[in-house]
């Protein structure tokens, strides 16, 4: 799997380091199953941003609901100081830039594992799991909302990358559950997660194909207060995309927070930021 273009640096507001959007599987002797199959035994160290803002709600996230081991919060500075540590992971906000980016566009939370491969760079370290959070540039403060929605996620995809290889390796595209078994759950789409190409018409068609069309705020109050029988969307693209830009779609169960639907695309002239029409089709098909 290629790895994509980055650099690293320090960031002291909007995010604690810059590393890859995706860290690709290397030819190794142990498998990745095997090299995190201490993660519950080992702490989590969760590294602060230095903004105040980010910090108290991933404090208070963190406190509430993270169980798969044991954790503490470092700072940047300790960060760095114990990266190089097997005795430790850390989940961190992180920056990316794709390749014909000429700056970072996405923020991500990141797991990785600590070990002697970060002098390297930060791109070297062992990844468990990314996940795409917000713009990088201009967050609009949804990306809260869905902290708790992402915590879960990640420690569900760790456990379960920790039971099988093929959990580790194939990547949160692949760990999605099959729409198929969403039939029963209304797919509530924020009209702000639309892609310009899905005009009034053709989003007639998918009502009448069972999704449903509300505004960002609603979605945002349906995920908040954990309505049953609801998956609810969610995007992630830059601010100001470039070329080479992508757009990050998901779907996932305003509840259990199990993650239905997971696909990105490159940002052109012809494919905007949001859900496309072949993602509307798809999804509307699924069930």
């Amino acid at each position: 799997m290629k790895r994509l273009l980055i650099f690293i640096e320090i960031i002291l507001l909007s995010a604690a380091l810059l590393i890859p959007a995706t860290a690709g599987a290397q030819a190794q002797i142990n498998t990745k199953k095997v090299k995190i199959s201490d993660f519950t035994s080992k702490t989590t160290r969760v590294v602060t941003t230095g903004n105040p803002f980010y910090d108290s709600a991933l404090k208070e996230e963190i406190s509430a609901r993270w169980r798969i081991s044991p954790f503490e919060f470092c700072s940047i500075e300790e960060f760095e100081q114990t990266k190089c540590s097997e005795d430790y992971y850390f989940l961190l906000v992180t920056k990316a830039q794709f390749k014909k980016e000429s700056e970072p566009g996405i923020q991500f939370l990141t797991l990785v594992k600590g070990g002697k491969e970060a002098e390297k760079g930060i791109d070297q370290m062992l990844e468990i799991v990314s996940m795409p959070f917000a713009s990088a540039d201009s967050p609009s403060g949804r990306e809260l909302v869905v902290l708790p929605v992402f915590l879960d996620i990640i420690q569900n995809y760790t456990l379960d990358s920790m039971d099988k290889d093929i959990n580790a390796y194939s990547g949160l595209a692949n760990y999605t559950l099959n729409l198929s078994k969403s039939s029963d759950f209304d797919v509530v789409i924020s009209e702000d997660d639309l892609s310009e190409e899905v005009d009034e018409e053709f989003k007639q068609n998918m009502v009448r194909s069972g999704l449903i069309f509300m505004d960002e705020d609603d979605v945002d109050d349906m995920i908040m207060e954990l309505k049953p029988g609801t998956i609810a969307s969610y995007t992630v693209a830059p601010a100001n995309p470039q070329n080479g830009s992508v757009c990050y779609k998901m779907l996932f169960d305003t509840v259990d927070h199990t993650l239905y639907y997971y696909r990105k695309h490159k940002i052109g002239k012809k494919t905007g930021t949001g859900f496309l029409k072949e993602d509307l089709k798809r999804i509307a098909g699924a069930r």
